[in-house]
């Protein structure tokens, strides 16, 4: 870290890299005051804020050995900056009373790059965008401009935009060779329009930003998930095959789970999300949020999850941090005390659209320990080898908890729910023998979600919510530290005319077998959906998928654990092999798994012909065994046969070799 001050100027340079550039006109630190109004509808958001001031900290005063004190009239801001354990700290001290608004101005240069800010769906490279940080539903379709968004907006305020996502985070890596972490959970917008320097907007005072510089962008991500943590190894049951998402009770599931594996398909286990019952609401079929199991909608289970599991079948459930009013535990929580309460003192209710909810207040130590006691028995002493960690991202505003407002514990509260969820496993010794998957994050899930999910995309080819979007998402996150992440395969949301067609579905399971994780979701509507099972023809396509999947796990166990070591995730951007290849910096619908696959999945209807880009390398076409170089090639993509190519001086090479026969 090197300070350089002269007159009224002042620098910071971070390894070489020009971090802060203040001066009297272009200013580091803006401050001010502002009135924000949070309108949730069932974890849509419409934000507004008035700002009633913003002053410009034109000038500095050096207090002491790296301490400045920014100022103008009476506002200021006092700033440390310090190097420890190999990062630059800008650490941000006293300050003005009432003030409530900053605005931080990062260096920039017209040819940089950024990535990251959690999981962002449509847009990889963020440059020429702002993006709003506050997690929440991310919308249906996404894109103002479409019919579908329209009717979501109209109909339930929940359309989304480009930015709407269910993991925010204050972090993005620079095509400068650094990456930087704002330490806040308040609301933010880093805002990366401006050709000379990124400004990074927050409604509450961060504690500080961090800096860490690296020579490769491996190198970036090992140092990035040294700092959050990284996820554990998958279990091993995993490799196994897919998971298959069926609902409808015991003898169903267990009748399709015959039939697939009858017809080839390759069965991991069997994910039950109903396995607590069911809720039927106009939206669709819905769960019954009180976290047990049902025996009336699966009778037997807790004695058939065990017969299962001797045939090496795991069975999968679901569980969020909420409970269904006037049931079981809704009860015991109210009657403890243990639930948030609303701005008058009584137990916040969350409407979900036909039936409301209590939050378990996880802020509060005893009632985080009560929910995580509730895991371990309705979960993992019953039997469950994994479970959808679902919708972190639903704490309201206003919400009074234990340790203060809801505003400010909002963005943490995906990280808390991930937590309780990794100690329920690691205190009953299962870390890396059960899977949860959670689509919410913040800073902290790194070390605390075993898988990520995609999350509800629509059922259609829509670029912005649909299989497009999934790609984007796992390259997005993936630079935010999180190195093991999936989708559901054929999405969810069938909503607004939207009907899951076979093509639609069969696309996305090839996608899936490049993945670390297969598992299928019959949508919230499985009536309008294609499902697994619809036809043979489908059937055979999973079970050929499968295959190819279990087919590459000596390859794909490597990546994971490689992620487990040092972060790199297993769905790769392809600049982060192939750091001089100018192009490869702006691809976000093509992914390396690994270092030697890479894979360009079909994500339009009807697509027959893909153009491909290759970078600079020799490529085997693993269907064909035909070697490409470098540049765009038009691939021929049948159905059952996407564009997956490896290299060939690969050390995996013969087990590529052997896709062809599959």
């Amino acid at each position: 870290m090197e300070l350089r001050v002269d007159g009224k100027n002042l620098e910071l340079l971070v390894n070489g890299r020009k971090i802060i550039s203040h001066s009297t006109k272009n200013p580091f630190i803006f401050v001010g005051k502002g009135e924000a109004t949070f309108d949730m509808y069932r974890g849509n958001y419409d934000i507004k804020d008035y700002v009633i001031e913003r002053v410009a900290l034109t000038e500095f005063e050096i207090l002491e050995e790296n301490k400045v004190k920014f100022f103008r009239g009476e506002e200021f801001l006092n700033v440390s900056f310090e190097e420890k354990e190999g990062r630059t700290y800008i650490n941000f001290l006293e300050a003005s009373d009432e003030l409530n608004r900053y605005w931080f101005r990062i260096c920039a240069d017209k040819e940089e790059k950024v990535y990251g800010c959690g999981e962002q769906m449509t847009y990889f490279n963020l440059r020429g965008k702002n993006f709003p940080l506050w997690t929440s539903e991310p919308g249906v379709g996404r894109n103002k401009k479409t019919y579908t968004t329209w009717q979501a907006d109209v109909k339930d305020r929940a359309g989304g935009d480009y930015y709407t996502t269910y993991y925010p985070q204050p972090t993005f890596v620079s095509t400068k060779k650094y990456y930087l972490h704002m330490e806040t959970t308040a609301y933010a917008d880093f805002d990366f329009r401006n050709e000379k320097f990124h400004e990074l907007q927050v409604w509450h005072k961060p504690e500080f930003i961090m800096i860490e510089t690296g020579e490769s962008y491996l190198e970036i991500i090992e140092k990035l998930t040294g700092y959050f943590g990284r996820q554990p190894k998958l279990p091993e049951w995993v490799y196994n095959g897919v998971l298959l998402g069926i609902q409808g009770g015991t003898d169903l599931v267990i009748e399709k789970m015959e039939n697939a594996i009858k017809a080839g398909v390759e069965v991991a286990g069997l994910w039950c999300q109903d396995w607590e019952g069911i809720n039927i609401t106009s939206f669709g079929k819905r769960l019954w949020w009180d976290w047990k199991w049902s025996p009336e909608t699966y009778p037997g289970l807790d004695k058939k999850i065990w017969e299962l599991k001797e045939r090496g079948i795991r069975f999968l459930g679901y569980a969020n941090p909420f409970f269904i009013e006037n049931d079981t535990y809704y009860k015991e929580a109210e009657a403890k005390g243990y639930l948030a309460k609303d701005q008058n003192g009584n137990d916040y209710k969350v409407d979900f659209g036909e039936f409301d909810c209590g939050i378990v207040d996880l802020t509060n130590p005893e009632a985080f320990e009560w929910y995580k006691e509730k895991m371990k028995k309705e979960l993992i002493e019953f039997g469950l080898d994994g479970w959808m960690a679902d919708f972190g991202e639903y704490l309201p505003s206003d919400a009074v908890l234990k340790n203060g407002n809801g505003e400010l514990m909002h963005n943490a509260w995906p990280a808390l729910w991930a937590k309780v969820n990794y100690e329920a496993v690691k205190e009953t010794g299962n870390l890396e023998k059960i899977v949860y998957f959670m689509r919410a994050g913040y800073t902290g899930n790194q070390k605390y979600c075993t898988l990520m999910w995609a999350g509800d995309q629509c059922v259609d080819w829509c670029i912005e919510d649909g299989l497009a979007s999934v790609v984007v998402g796992a390259l997005s996150v993936g630079m935010t530290g999180n190195a093991l992440t999936h989708s559901d395969i054929g999405g969810y949301t069938t909503l607004h005319g939207l009907k899951r067609s076979k093509e639609l579905f069969m696309r996305w399971a090839e996608m899936g077998a490049f993945t670390p994780f297969m598992r299928t979701h019959e949508g919230n509507r499985p009536a309008d959906n294609h499902q697994f099972d619809t036809d043979m023809e489908t059937l055979k396509h999973l079970a050929r998928m499968t295959k190819i999947y279990k087919h590459i796990v000596p390859y794909t166990k490597a990546l994971v654990a490689e992620a487990s070591e040092k972060g790199i995730p297993v769905q790769r951007p392809i600049f982060m092999h192939y750091e001089n290849d100018k192009e490869a910096y702006d691809i976000r619908y093509q992914y390396l798994y690994g270092k030697d696959l890479l894979v360009a999945p079909v994500y339009n209807k009807g697509e027959e012909i893909k153009d491909v880009y290759l970078p600079e390398d020799t490529w085997v076409h693993v269907w064909t065994g035909k070697e490409y170089r470098g540049g765009h090639h038009q691939i021929e993509v049948p159905i059952g046969y996407p564009a997956v190519f490896y290299r060939k001086d690969s050390e995996y090479k013969a087990l590529f070799e052997g896709l062809k026969s599959i």
